[in-house]
């Protein structure tokens, strides 16, 4: 269990950087590896976050012979500090060798590492919720949700797994819970690593800002989380990774689907390698977002 308070710092802010897909295939190309894992420690040095998110594909379980020490190396940047850092799992880090449990347990080493298992009779392994606490007084001031987005859909259906309604179920009364003992909702984001079908949608009906280099590999099926995130009221960003072409930020019906940049030199993709840098600010219903990328420079 974590030992990781989240807390606004004195200015009123809090920083997350987001690492997305880094694919670490410890034996293949290892020097790959080798400028992925100083890419990371550069941003963490750099941006100084007070939560390092992984949002997915830590390592290519595939591709690896010892999973569980390459996941290791993978949250190296993390453990090696003393900021509060979280995982959630993407369709590559378990698929051999490994399971998500597995991996929840080296987690849980980890004295800085605020990922819980989550409930056991709800669809994956990693559905969480924490809050970020006000800078002075005592009481949660934001909130941010993790969910496990699993990794394949049933054969017949084909593509990636959806957030499953009991998922959705337990996010609500999460959700419920929070609002009740704010007086409201707090600010909200979300963390998944397959975006959601309305990461497709947004092309069409929303405000858009970035790239798209690919098509977007969202689940067949629509299961309504975005529905219960309007519902609710409280999530004003969703943050994936899982499309290595894609890192643009769209807004539909007011809460904005924010892509990661990825992380990993060792996977395919033509964007520059970098992170996802957002800040939220304290009494505020709105977050900052940029990208660092390889070259240091601010997109």
């Amino acid at each position: 269990m974590s030992m990781s308070k989240l807390v606004f710092n004195k200015e009123g802010t809090f920083k997350i950087v987001q690492f997305t897909d880094i694919h670490l295939k410890d034996g293949i190309e290892p020097d790959k590896d080798v400028r992925t894992l100083a890419l990371m420690e550069r941003i963490v040095e750099t941006e100084k976050p007070d939560l390092i998110v992984f949002t997915g594909d830590l390592i290519s379980s595939d591709d690896v012979d010892d999973q569980k020490t390459t996941f290791r190396r993978a949250i190296q940047c993390a453990t090696n500090s003393d900021i509060p850092f979280a995982v959630i799992y993407g369709n590559h880090d378990s698929e051999k060798g490994v399971t998500r449990m597995d991996l929840q347990n080296i987690l849980s080493e980890f004295d800085n590492c605020i990922s819980e298992t989550g409930p056991a009779h709800i669809h994956g392994v990693g559905n969480y919720t924490v809050t970020v606490q006000h800078s002075t007084e005592d009481q949660a001031a934001a909130v941010l949700y993790f969910f496990d987005s699993g990794e394949y859909a049933p054969d017949s259906i084909g593509g990636y797994a959806w957030i499953h309604p009991d998922q959705i179920h337990w996010y609500a009364d999460q959700s419920r819970q929070v609002t009740g003992k704010n007086e409201g909702p707090l600010p909200g984001l979300a963390f998944l690593h397959i975006p959601l079908p309305e990461y497709d949608a947004v092309w069409q009906f929303g405000t858009m800002a970035g790239r798209k280099g690919e098509e977007v590999c969202c689940p067949k099926i629509n299961s309504g989380l975005f529905a219960a995130f309007l519902e609710a009221g409280d999530v004003m960003g969703v943050f994936a990774g899982h499309d290595h072409d894609n890192d643009y930020v769209g807004v539909l019906h007011g809460i904005s689907l924010v892509y990661g940049r990825v992380t990993g030199y060792n996977t395919y993709g033509e964007l520059q390698r970098g992170a996802r840098v957002i800040t939220l600010h304290e009494g505020k219903r709105e977050f900052q977002s940029w990208i660092r990328s390889e070259n240091d420079s601010i997109v």
